[in-house]
């Protein structure tokens, strides 16, 4: 009897009769006893498929790629910048003298600013703030939201800057090789469609109109920065040069007059102009005997400057820097090593010293 009422006593207990009637406080017992992961551990495993898939290239994340490419790209340009900055020659694994042609053109500065310097500030900021989105709060302050927009805004302007550059390279600079130009606007392009794609098509849609305003500021910024470019090669307006020639003080070795007697001898013609440095350099490779062997073109007989225009034999060939070389049906453009010239033509060395 005593156990019957002592369970009868708990059984009326107020605190578990009001357990037992009150909604609000059975609901929070009942969810936890019935599924505690799922009601406590944020959003359903679906969900996070789903959104990982959005923001995913190949199981690895948007963000991680950008940060990656942004890290190779400003290694890139930091190295051109360093060589820009030291005024060394920048190593060209592919194209030789077109390459430091291009790089050492009047289109490697932007506003007078180095043209690698801008792109390698440009690399940084993508860098920065895909890791930013990966969490590691590199820039106090910057939300999520707002590092995405500025990361679109960012690899936008550098996607269409690489199409305007490679534009130039293709025209302006046609028949020329650079490799560093080519990898930074591959970079660009891969770095603006991963950007793109991390949006979607629904984000995209809203801010496409801000994209085609930045898109034409980059245009119009880069036109006007060379607008005067394209003078290069005619000289100032209002200074005039007159013809002058530089003494060749070297001496040339046997290989340099075979090399030249050959390539005068394949119709092989050396375009340059007289206030030319890398000209006279090539020249000075050469030496002496040999440079007055070679079929030496030059391109400003009548002066550089107001009222000098080019020749019209260099004209007809379409030269756009000097030196140039035609050999064959090659172009050569810049300063080359003879060993390069030799190659280029089939000069073989026993062909004069036959044994």
């Amino acid at each position: 009897m005593t156990s019957i009422s002592a369970a009868l006593a708990i059984s009326h207990s107020p605190t578990l009769s009001f357990a037992r009637t009150s909604p609000i406080s059975t609901s929070p017992f009942k969810r936890t006893l019935g599924c505690p992961l799922k009601c406590w551990a944020g959003p359903s495993p679906e969900v996070d498929t789903e959104d990982s898939k959005k923001t995913s290239l190949w199981g690895i994340s948007t963000s991680t790629w950008c940060a990656g490419l942004g890290t190779l790209g400003f290694l890139e340009t930091g190295y051109l910048t360093y060589s820009k900055l030291t005024d060394s020659e920048a190593f060209c694994p592919v194209g030789g003298g077109s390459c430091s042609d291009v790089l050492n053109s009047d289109y490697s500065f932007v506003f007078g600013v180095p043209l690698p310097l801008v792109g390698m500030l440009a690399y940084g900021l993508v860098t920065l703030l895909s890791l930013q989105q990966t969490r590691k709060h590199l820039l106090n302050g910057l939300g999520e939201a707002d590092a995405r927009l500025i990361l679109l805004g960012t690899t936008t302007s550098m996607a269409t800057a690489s199409a305007y550059f490679v534009y130039l390279l293709s025209t302006t600079f046609a028949g020329t090789s650079c490799s560093y130009c080519l990898i930074s606007a591959v970079l660009s392009f891969i770095l603006f469609f991963i950007t793109v794609k991390d949006f979607g098509l629904e984000e995209i849609q809203k801010v496409v109109g801000l994209q085609l305003v930045i898109a034409g500021i980059v245009v119009s910024a880069l036109t006007n920065s060379y607008t005067t470019a394209t003078q290069q090669f005619s000289g100032s307006n209002d200074i005039t040069l007159e013809p002058y020639e530089i003494k060749i003080t070297s001496k040339s070795t046997p290989f340099a007059i075979s090399l030249a007697k050959y390539l005068r001898s394949i119709g092989a013609k050396m375009y340059g102009a007289f206030w030319c440095s890398h000209c006279n350099e090539q020249k000075q490779m050469f030496g002496r005997e040999a440079a007055k062997i070679l079929d030496y073109v030059e391109c400003f007989p009548d002066g550089a400057g107001k009222g000098r225009k080019m020749a019209k034999e260099c004209s007809a060939v379409g030269i756009e820097g000097f030196p140039t070389w035609v050999i064959k049906d090659k172009v050569l453009s810049g300063e080359q090593e003879l060993p390069a010239l030799a190659e280029a033509s089939g000069f073989i060395l026993a062909d004069f010293y036959p044994s």
